[in-house]
């Protein structure tokens, strides 16, 4: 499951198990903040896009209520980075995920985020 927008900044992504996802990318030179860093967008992307893969990944249409990131570290062109994306709570109306942004095994960023579920 790939969605355009993800293929345009050369992510890739996949579903782990209903509720768990993983995204990947590396930093490509327009990827870069005018500090020479990864613009927090390209990191921010990586983890939204495991967010919305494990949050549609039960089969029933799942749209954001709210995120929040954490930036931790700053990236690199070149960095590969993975996004691991978890669920954290699942009722029936609303699921709450939790997503770690890693280079190798270095936490470089921190993203949370709340689901609306239709059904």
């Amino acid at each position: 499951m790939q969605d355009p927008f993800m293929t345009t900044l050369g992510m890739e992504g996949e579903i782990l198990s209903p509720g768990r996802a993983r995204t990947r990318g590396i930093v490509r030179p327009e990827h870069l903040n005018l500090h020479g860093t990864a613009h927090g967008g390209f990191v921010y992307t990586l983890a939204d896009a495991a967010f919305a893969l494990a949050s549609n990944s039960h089969g029933v249409r799942a749209v954001a209520l709210s995120t929040h990131m954490e930036y931790l570290r700053p990236v690199q062109a070149g960095d590969s980075l993975e996004a691991i994306a978890e669920e954290i709570h699942r009722g029936s109306r609303t699921a709450l995920y939790r997503v770690e942004v890693r280079r190798g095994e270095e936490l470089v960023a921190w993203f949370t985020g709340w689901v609306y579920r239709f059904s």
